[in-house]
């Protein structure tokens, strides 16, 4: 089983290729280079599948998971707003539409959003797959974590991909820069995700709903 991690990170990408008990790391300016790899399953921390209006319904059950943690969950902007060059344009049109506006740091993603769409056809979304880092170690750890910023969370997160792989601390250590730990992290939370889906233990969130691209909207963990 070779499956591949996908997290954003300053400057690009950072991903983590499974392939039993190693871990191969890339990063990347530019998604296709890592989507373009041969791994089996791809899971990436990504809005894929975009609402014209309102909020997915895959968002809004990972936010009743998450419980503490619900903040981590970023709304899918509206698909409208990936042509949307500034914060005011996008809350601007956001307005014109009659829908909640999104905040700064939801809008700072828009352009990764934006790459990922690009990139993706429907034909792709049986290998691809949102996942949310936080499901997946909320999954393992059946209990809520601290913050990922902070030196409990990120022990709290070592520990449990630790029982799967005892070498996971060298691993993080050895990740790309500019990668920071908690996106080395992440990137190997999606690999589980992605491994889940290749496996068929995953647990999908959605309503079974495409965007009109015909792009899934669904999060795996």
């Amino acid at each position: 089983m070779r499956v591949l991690g996908v997290d954003g990170c300053r400057g690009g990408w950072i991903g983590a290729v499974l392939d039993g008990s190693s871990v191969e790391w890339t990063y990347a300016v530019d998604v296709r280079v890592l989507l373009s790899g041969d791994a089996q399953a791809v899971g990436i921390d990504i809005p894929i599948g975009l609402p014209t209006s309102g909020s997915r319904a895959c968002d809004v059950a990972a936010r009743q998971l998450l419980g503490a943690r619900r903040s981590s969950v970023f709304a899918a902007p509206v698909r409208t707003v990936l042509d949307c060059t500034t914060y005011a344009e996008a809350r601007a049109t956001l307005a014109s539409l009659g829908g909640p506006s999104m905040s700064a740091q939801a809008f700072g993603i828009t352009a990764a959003v934006r790459q990922v769409d690009e990139a993706l056809t429907p034909a792709d979304t049986g290998r691809v797959i949102e996942v949310h880092p936080e499901l997946v170690f909320h999954s393992l750890s059946a209990s809520d974590l601290a913050s990922k910023k902070t030196a409990e969370g990120e022990a709290q997160r070592l520990a449990v991909l630790r029982d799967m792989w005892p070498t996971v601390d060298r691993w993080v250590a050895t990740a790309p820069k500019p990668a920071r730990r908690d996106d080395a992290l992440d990137a190997l939370a999606c690999a589980v995700g992605a491994a889940r889906w290749l496996a068929g233990t995953a647990t999908v969130l959605g309503n079974g709903e495409t965007d009109s691209r015909g792009l899934p909207m669904r999060i795996a963990y």
